[in-house]
């Protein structure tokens, strides 16, 4: 028999030890002896004491009791809340952040005494323009003298938009023309819903110049030729249309549209409005400056009209020796309602801006997850300026209440109540429709881009262009007013999320708005000459591509644009 080196429990065989005898319960949950429960020195329990202990000595034998914590909670919370009275609680209002309220009639209001009284006016006019205006660069534009080859086809293009966009697409249509060695046909208008202006080229454009002055470059047809619309049944929706992603390179035109207008003879590009990349070679970049800064003249209505409204307003200049200001102004009902911002019109301006959005742009800005939120986007200067506003911040730039202002715009909304202040500021303000008796503008009034064409020819001989708002008319006319004044568009571009800050605050006094205003007059001026970058518009950045430096001779140019 093996020796058991484990100790004898009375059995043959080892078993595990017995398990320990449970205690009682009060000793397992710390019950003591009368002796132990009254030490020599501890005072005697109170009455609250004994009933908690015992309270909690019956929870802890009923763990379960504790699922009706959470119940006995609410109805100890309830019964407090019964005995509170609501009215006393303070109400907690949200302070909205800087720059996200329209303020500016309470702006005008503080500042307008210390404006009027005339202590800190200056001669603006004169002192606006330091940095050199002309004689830095000048226009270089090299036409051809040869024939042109055989055209490999005929391109149709529609160009959609307003009066601008219509002119990008022109010029760009241009541009690939001459660059695929094709026909262009006359682009088409397109008619939109907003413009509802059923101009053609012709209307707008002298397009015999316009020809005329591109027949060396790039070959321009008024219509296509009858053998191939037959093949086409006469119906041009029967034309192959390119569908073309917005800011295509040239490449893409060479490698996927060049092989189908060889097969085709005719292709269709609709629409055509930014299809083409501002980064271009040299060859088409000259095709966009030829046609944009000399092939596009007005037509001669159109042309006639505006020089007379410049002649008008050098004339009620006099006092600034026929110098104006224009100001491109962008408060028509469309573009407040298109913006999402809140100005002082209360109810009635709310019920006017979602019956707009409505009527122009069904259900975008009602449609479901879409969040507006009106006091970032003035913040971050994307609301149209009012009419109150281009007002002091021409005021606080020094321009006095003798300059003469051309007003570029549409129809301003809720014009008699927004119109006031600016009239107040400058009584010698001038509109289309205050220049001309209704008979003379007639012809044009029921044609939104005719009467932007006048606006634009006006604005382009003011001495200072004001933009207020983004767009294709500011943008051209950037670029057409560089090219000539020897580079310097002479235009004031404010700084809209600063003004926003400005117009926000009530402690603002009239010397400190008037040093940040002469600050961004300034800025704008040391912006006038500036030059292209590679994907910057040659429409608004004529230089280089379109210009040459002084110091530049017109031989280097020519070679290096053949």
């Amino acid at each position: 028999m093996a020796y058991n080196r484990l100790p004898s429990s009375g059995h043959n065989s080892p078993s595990p030890p017995q398990s320990p005898l449970r205690s009682p319960t009060r000793l397992r949950h710390g019950g003591r002896s009368k002796a132990a429960r009254f030490t020599p020195g501890q005072p005697p329990r109170t009455l609250a004491q004994r009933l908690a202990g015992a309270l909690l000595a019956a929870l802890l034998r009923r763990q379960g009791i504790f699922l009706f914590a959470p119940l006995l909670y609410i109805s100890g919370m309830l019964f407090y809340m019964g005995t509170v009275s609501f009215d006393v609680v303070p109400v907690i209002t949200h302070r909205r952040a800087p720059g996200t309220v329209y303020r500016s009639p309470q702006i005008y209001a503080k500042l307008r005494p210390e404006m009027d009284s005339g202590n800190l006016s200056t001669d603006a006019m004169l002192t606006i323009w330091k940095h050199p205006k002309g004689g830095e660069w000048r226009p270089c534009i090299n036409k051809s003298s040869g024939g042109l080859p055989e055209s490999n086809g005929y391109i149709y293009v529609e160009a959609n938009g307003g009066l601008n966009q219509q002119r990008t697409s022109i010029c760009n249509a241009v541009a690939v023309a001459g660059y695929l060695n094709a026909t262009l046909v006359i682009p088409n208008f397109h008619y939109h819903s907003i413009w509802r202006d059923p101009s053609k080229f012709k209307d707008i454009y002298d397009e015999d110049y316009f020809v005329s002055t591109l027949k060396n470059d790039v070959r321009i047809v008024d219509q296509i030729p009858e053998y191939i619309m037959e093949r086409f049944d006469h119906n041009m929706s029967n034309v192959y249309n390119f569908r073309i992603k917005a800011w295509s390179p040239i490449q893409y035109y060479k490698d996927t549209v060049l092989p189908k207008l060889l097969e085709e003879k005719i292709i269709r590009i609709s629409p055509f409005a930014n299809r083409l990349s501002f980064d271009a070679p040299p060859t088409v970049q000259r095709l966009r400056c030829l046609a944009n800064y000399e092939a596009l003249r007005f037509s001669d209505p159109v042309l006639t009209m505006g020089e007379a409204l410049v002649s008008r307003m050098k004339e009620r200049s006099a006092n600034n020796s026929g110098k104006y200001v224009s100001v491109h102004l962008r408060f028509e009902e469309d573009m407040v309602a298109f913006s999402c911002c809140i100005f002082d019109g209360g109810d009635k301006e709310k019920n006017d801006m979602d019956a707009a959005r409505e009527r122009g742009w069904k259900g975008k800005f009602t449609k479901r997850g879409r969040v507006i939120r009106p006091g970032a986007i003035r913040l971050n200067g994307k609301c149209p300026l009012t009419p109150l506003e281009v007002g002091l911040m021409l005021r606080g730039m020094g321009f006095d209440k003798n300059t003469s202002i051309y007003l570029a715009s549409g129809k301003i909304y809720d014009a008699e109540r927004n119109m006031d202040p600016l009239l107040e500021m400058f009584p010698l303000l001038q509109t289309k429709d205050m220049l001309t008796s209704p008979e003379e503008l007639a012809p044009f009034k029921n044609y939104s881009s005719r009467m932007a064409a006048i606006d634009y020819t006006v604005c382009l001989h003011s001495e200072v262009f004001v933009t207020t708002q983004g767009g294709n008319f500011p943008h051209f006319l950037l670029g057409h007013r560089r090219h000539l004044y020897g580079g310097h568009s002479q235009t004031i571009r404010p700084d809209k999320r600063k003004l926003a800050l400005l117009f926000d605050n009530p402690n603002i006094g009239w010397k400190s708005f008037r040093r940040h205003m002469l600050n961004m007059r300034a800025h704008s001026d040391s912006k006038g000459i500036e030059l292209k970058r590679p994907n910057d518009s040659i429409y608004s950045f004529p230089c280089p591509d379109c210009m040459c430096h002084v110091n530049e001779s017109k031989d280097s140019r020519s070679s290096s644009a053949t």
